[in-house]
């Protein structure tokens, strides 16, 4: 079982990630931002960004990791839930200090905001 996500579902390239902040769709809550575009690759990719001064190293990678986990998780069931869907999305996720203390906190709202950009 798969515990982590693949290398090719992380945006890591500085033009993919201005191409989403400038073309995509944004939905937020409190305490985080979630921009989508589609990518017509297939699947699903992300990109987890702290805003400035979001803490310490230690705080910053913490949110990242569980907010990919989230995803991860997010991923699977909508896969499980709707095979067909062919055209993937780019995603960037933006969190703010302060908001999302806690992995429940952070997993409802940012699921809320994929179930939200997906119905756009």
């Amino acid at each position: 079982m798969r515990r982590s996500l693949t290398k090719t579902e992380i945006i890591r390239k500085k033009e993919e990630i201005n191409r989403i902040f400038r073309q995509g769709r944004s939905v937020s809550c409190m305490g985080m931002r979630l921009i989508s575009l589609s990518n017509h690759l297939g699947f699903d990719r992300i990109i987890v960004i702290p805003a400035k001064h979001f803490g310490n190293s230690v705080q910053r990678n913490k949110a990242r990791r569980r907010a990919k986990e989230v995803f991860r998780n997010y991923a699977m069931r909508i896969s499980s839930e709707d095979p067909v869907e062919d055209e993937g999305h780019d995603y960037a996720l933006v969190l703010y200090p302060g908001k999302v203390s806690t992995f429940s906190l952070l997993e409802s709202g940012f699921t809320e905001l994929l179930d939200r950009s997906r119905r756009k």
